[in-house]
């Protein structure tokens, strides 16, 4: 059986030796966050902080720090979950293991919340300005809740079975929010509150809104899970949880777990906005402060020992990281029903998740394959891009399972090696212009407005790739200190970029330039140019996050030899990523040098951190 909240969850943890109790005082001003972010790094236990300083409840992190640890919190309900997986995907199921009759009318019956009377939740209130006030990265616009469940319902057909619960940011103070009557609600695009908040704006009503804290580690799971809609997450957290989730609903309020630590009750006018942010997010940068929705908060309730969740996010891998792997558990073999024809996707996490997506796919139109070029693909290309969150995709690069069936999507060098012998940049490029990009990334032409590309491959491979930079290399002015990162793909140290002209970088240009499409640079068919070429190439993670999170794909690629016709945009040589820092760019996120010394000290000989990190 699961655990009926967090407290259950965490006692369960520190008796099997997988939670650490810090029992200094702990600022949590930027010093908590920063301990967290180092355990993490170190695959560390979880932490629970006994000692706030100014605050009397006690915070936990890290609890879902590493895959295990995850896995092992949901132990008992995996098996359940996977039954129903396996039965939705294919009845056939059944007759090849009947035994899952016998479990799966039990889970399918956790699905269900139920109501009851009273419980802990409801014993307890507090204040905004008396809950932990953690700031994670220095120039953040003030303290947030990092693990907030939002919920929400439909106006129009109130109640549980068209609610909404995610995972949407939550500003407790700073910038121009009143003290203890307002937070700040910064949800992005694709998210299922939005449709709540698009009914309430057509009634001309503020809708209310509850954000649980804690509870049963389900709920944050479920927050998070990229449900179909018309399914709620309270029911999939139940499914989870092994037991249906209880749901107390005072008078003149939503639905709340009986079961939480803490639930903020209030309303969004649907009208109103103040600035939120800045904060430091999980790209790797800060996303900026703009006005986003804002809850005017009437209640706080809190359970009598109650615990405050929270995590620290920043440029992966983080905490989050282990959302994003323990979901592919769960719903990695739904991809081919939801998308017939593609085998597998995977959301590069270093890459900061939705900037590059890679995808296989199949091509089953038989009486053209002696064409070998990219067909089928392309229609399982765009429909990914119409899928949910896949739809945040900036880059995806997919190719055709036909040409390789042992390809693993996972292995990152792998597949751009598969995709880069293949690909021809003439043919296989496909733009999606001034399109919605993710709200987090500052690499397009404003908030939530980019680009998109499809680089697709398919056929017999076409070239070798080089792994060592040629002597003969000629690089023009200003670009220097040529670099390895995967065989076919070098990075090239250019200028820095000061008056950013989206397409028409005269540095650039000149560069493509400078080569015909039989110059041997062409024998790497991609040329990341960087503003740092030692950081880049020094590991894979870092290169993977330069380029993808600091280029808009139709203002940032570039190409030798390269043409337009019939409005296709390719070229005949070297494809060029412009992946610099540019003047519109968010800042990167950089700690605090003097408190990571005192992260240091905790780690020092006699200190709670010693032998973790």
């Amino acid at each position: 059986m699961g655990y009926q909240n967090l407290r259950q969850a965490i006692d369960d943890l520190q008796a099997n030796g997988q939670l650490l109790r810090i029992e200094q005082p702990i600022e949590p001003n930027l010093l908590a966050g920063a301990i967290q972010r180092r355990v993490y790094q170190a695959q560390g236990p979880a932490l629970l902080f006994n000692n706030l300083t100014g605050c009397r409840f006690p915070a936990v992190a890290n609890l879902f720090g590493t895959l295990e640890r995850t896995r092992y919190l949901f132990r008992d309900s995996l098996r359940q979950v996977e039954t129903l997986v396996k039965l939705k995907l294919d009845p056939k199921e059944l007759l090849r293991n009947p035994s899952a009759l016998l479990s799966a009318p039990k889970a399918a019956f956790h699905l269900l919340p139920k109501k009851v009377k009273s419980g802990p939740i409801l014993l307890g209130q507090t204040t905004l300005s008396s809950l932990p006030q953690i700031k994670s990265w220095p120039d953040d616009g003030g303290a947030f809740v990092t693990l907030p469940q939002v919920y929400s319902e439909s106006c129009l057909k109130p109640g549980v079975r068209a609610s909404n619960l995610g995972m949407y940011r939550v500003q407790l103070a700073g910038n121009d929010y009143r003290q203890d009557q307002e937070v700040g609600l910064h949800y992005q695009i694709h998210r299922g509150i939005g449709v709540h908040h698009q009914e309430a704006m057509q009634l001309g009503r503020p809708f209310r809104v509850n954000i649980f804290v804690g509870g049963p580690p389900s709920m944050t799971v479920a927050a998070v899970m990229p449900l179909p809609e018309g399914m709620p997450e309270l029911a999939f957290a139940g499914l989870l949880a092994g037991q249906r989730i209880p749901l107390v609903q005072p008078h003149g309020h939503l639905p709340m777990p009986a079961e939480a630590d803490f639930v903020i009750c209030g309303t969004v006018d649907p009208g109103q906005q103040k600035p939120e942010g800045p904060f430091g997010d999980h790209l790797g940068y800060y996303s900026l402060a703009h006005d986003f929705p804002l809850v005017k908060v009437d209640r706080v309730f809190h359970r009598p020992d109650a615990i405050w969740p929270f995590t620290s996010v920043g440029r992966p891998p983080q905490e989050d990281t282990s959302f994003g792997a323990f979901i592919h558990d769960l719903t990695g073999e739904l991809i081919p029903a939801v998308l017939p024809g593609i085998k597998g996707v995977h959301a590069v996490d270093a890459a900061g998740v939705h900037p590059l997506l890679l995808a296989i796919g199949s091509e089953r139109y038989t009486p053209y394959r002696d064409l070998q070029q990219p067909q089928e693909i392309l229609t399982q290309a765009n429909a990914v891009l119409g899928q949910g969150q896949l739809s945040l995709a900036k880059y995806l690069l997919i190719v055709a399972e036909n040409d390789n069936p042992q390809l693993d999507i996972q292995d990152i060098p792998a597949f751009f090696q598969h995709l880069l012998e293949r690909v021809d940049w003439k043919r296989d490029l496909h733009f999606h212009t001034c399109t919605t990009i993710d709200t987090l990334d500052y690499s397009g032409h404003g908030l939530n407005q980019g680009s998109k590309v499809v680089m697709a491959a398919a056929g017999v491979k076409q070239r070798e790739l080089p792994n060592e930079i040629p002597p003969e290399l000629q690089l023009p002015r200003s670009f220097k200190n040529p670099r390895i990162a995967l065989p076919g793909i070098v990075l090239i140290e250019g200028p820095a970029c000061k008056n950013y002209q989206p397409g028409e970088d005269r540095d650039l240009l000149r560069f493509c330039k400078k080569y015909s499409a039989a110059d041997p640079i062409n024998r790497f068919p991609l040329i990341l140019v960087v503003d740092d070429c030692e950081f880049c190439a020094a590991t894979l993670n870092n290169w993977l996050w330069v380029a993808f999170t600091r280029s808009n794909p139709a203002g940032d690629i570039y190409g030798i030899d390269w043409a337009v016709s019939a409005k296709h945009w390719g070229c005949s040589g070297a494809l060029l990523i412009d992946a610099r820092s540019k003047p519109h760019h968010a800042p990167a996120l950089i700690e605090d040098p003097q408190i990571e010394k005192q992260v240091d000290q905790l780690a020092a000989k006699g200190g709670p951190l010693r032998g973790i990190i």
